[in-house]
Parts: structure tokens; C-alpha cells; sequence
């Protein structure tokens, strides 16, 4: 859910002020200038899910033609691909971010998603805190828009929904991206130049769930 609506007219000036906020070197500018040129992306919907598919069965996640409301987005073998594509995406996203022992979990150990179709099962799954999830669900969100450049689709979207654009032009808007690429980037899941990789985490969850961050190397 978009917190605070950006109408068509007004993306412009608040891409601005985000960039403006921003060092004008490193990974943030170079990674959110793509993200901003991406507005002009073309494709179909069509097209940008069975990119979409493609990518999920290159990490061999099973693609299952089926809407995650009939159980889970993510069962442990298969991803059910009867979402949107950049939904789709994300669910990649965590799969290279969950722990080894939380891979192959409903929906990845996080408790149940806004998809989720079997809600009690995925809960009583969850092993994570509170506020390791939600770090969780911030890399997977970034994560998947930077696979969204990546297959040429236009991650601005995903970008603005999940409210990245939130206080634009602030310092702690630019900061927080600033952060979670230098996460992804120390756990192997994005290069210097902020592409992701065919990668997965490869270390356990830290023992003090609710307080450590998932920087985590991986291979």
C-alpha cells in the first residue's frame, strides 16, 4: 500500500528531491538513477511475467501455475506463479535471502504473506522476530526492484509501491537506501554496481533474532 500517493504530474520533482539527497558518488546514485530511468521501460505484462518465471526456475524454485491463495506463494519445492511479475520477483528476492533452514519453509519462515492462502499453517512457520523480518522484507523489496532493472522491467513502480519514495529528499530516505545496498552488497547478493547475483545465503540466522541484522556472506 502506497503510504502517500505520488500523482503522474509530481514523479518528476520527487525523483529529484530524492536524488538530491543522495551522494553524488557511489552505489545509492548510480543504483537510483536506474531505478528512476526505468519509468521509461517498455514491455508487456505478458512478457515481464514469463521473465519473471524464468528467473524463479533458474534459483529452482519449481514454478507451479497456480494463485498462492491456494496454499502459499512459496511452499518449500515450489513458487506459485499466478501473481503479478514484480510479486513474483520478490519471492525470488527472499529466496536468496532466507537462512538455509528457512528456505524450504512456507513462505520462507516469515509467517504468512498478503497471498498467503493457508494462513494458520505459514504462521505457526515462522521463525523470525519482528524486527528481523521486517529488515528481511526491506531487502527482499529492494532485492527484487534491482531484478526488475536487471530484466528490463520498470522497477519505479515496485519503487513507489512499496514506498521507497517516502520522505524524498530527507536525509534519512537517503541514508536507509544507502544501508540496505551495502547489506545486500555484503552478503553477495548484489555487485559493486548494484546488479543482483545468481546467489544465495548461506549462513544460519543469527541466535538473537529480534536483534541482529541478516549481513550475512553468501556464495
Amino acid at each position: 500500500m502506497i503510504l502517500t500517493p505520488i500523482p503522474d504530474n509530481d514523479l518528476l520533482p520527487v525523483l529529484a528531491r530524492y536524488a538530491s539527497a543522495l551522494p553524488e558518488d557511489g552505489l545509492a546514485r548510480l543504483v537510483f538513477a536506474r531505478i528512476a530511468a526505468s519509468r521509461d521501460h517498455m514491455g508487456t505484462i505478458a512478457d515481464w511475467h514469463r521473465d519473471a518465471v524464468r528467473l524463479a526456475a533458474q534459483f529452482g524454485m519449481q514454478p507451479l501455475a497456480e494463485a498462492p491463495q491456494a496454499a502459499f506463494s512459496w511452499d518449500g519445492r515450489h513458487v506459485r506463479t499466478e501473481s503479478e511479475p514484480a510479486v513474483l520477483i520478490h519471492e525470488v528476492a527472499h529466496y536468496q535471502l532466507a537462512s538455509p533452514t528457512r528456505r524450504f519453509l512456507p513462505d520462507f519462515g516469515l509467517g504468512a504473506g498478503p497471498e498467503t492462502g493457508r494462513i494458520a499453517e505459514a504462521d505457526r512457520a515462522r521463525r523470525l522476530g519482528d524486527e528481523a523480518r521486517e529488515l528481511e522484507e526491506q531487502l527482499a523489496s529492494l532485492l527484487g526492484i534491482l531484478w526488475e532493472l536487471t530484466l528490463g522491467q520498470p522497477g519505479i513502480l515496485a519503487f513507489q509501491e512499496q514506498n521507497w519514495l517516502e520522505g524524498a529528499g530527507r536525509p534519512s530516505a537517503a541514508a536507509f537506501l544507502i544501508d540496505r545496498l551495502a547489506i545486500l552488497t555484503e552478503m553477495g547478493l548484489i555487485d559493486q554496481d548494484g546488479n543482483p547475483a545468481l546467489a544465495v545465503r548461506i549462513s544460519p540466522d543469527a541466535p538473537m533474532l529480534q536483534q541482529q541484522s541478516p549481513r550475512q556472506h553468501a556464495a
